[in-house]
């Protein structure tokens, strides 16, 4: 099974750029990771919204490749601890898809007919972050799920 991580926007001169990129190496020894940056859509973001998000979820789409599962990271989906998460990883990969796809959003949100398309409408936080953030944030708990489903020693479940 491929990961992807599909975000809207630029690469930046950031050392979060450094962790995200760390973070994809350690992730790609599980699975084959790939993270990329699709350019937001121009043209409509003042004057209609609404359509930009629609170009980039059709931009979207169209890099999926086929049979790929597709989670949306959006502020609405579901929260997750870290191993739930884990589990859902695991139990796609006994499915046994091509891959599956992180989309980020740009900074006007993600449009409703992806979130309906996605097979996982997943939440990082209630909280708006920033893009840059978020990516590095879905990173870590991608490479923490592969420590958790193990044998690992990043991940330390609490102390109740």
């Amino acid at each position: 099974m491929r990961v992807c991580v599909y975000w809207f926007g630029r690469p930046s001169r950031s050392p979060y750029e450094t962790q995200v990129e760390d973070f994809r190496r350690r992730v790609s020894r599980r699975w084959p990771a790939e993270d990329i940056a699709l350019k937001p859509a121009s043209g409509l973001r003042e004057a209609n919204p609404a359509a930009a998000l629609t170009r980039e979820a059709e931009t979207l789409l169209t890099r999926i490749p086929p049979r790929w599962r597709l989670v949306v990271l959006d502020e609405r989906g579901r929260n997750r601890t870290s191993a739930d998460f884990a589990h859902l990883l695991q139990s796609v990969e006994r499915q046994a898809p091509p891959g599956v796809a992180f989309a980020l959003g740009s900074d006007l949100g993600i449009a409703s007919s992806l979130r309906d398309r996605a097979d996982v409408v997943l939440s990082l936080s209630p909280m708006t972050l920033p893009h840059l953030l978020a990516r590095l944030m879905v990173w870590e708990q991608l490479y923490r799920a592969t420590d958790i489903l193990g044998p690992g020693n990043y991940h330390r479940a609490g102390v109740s």
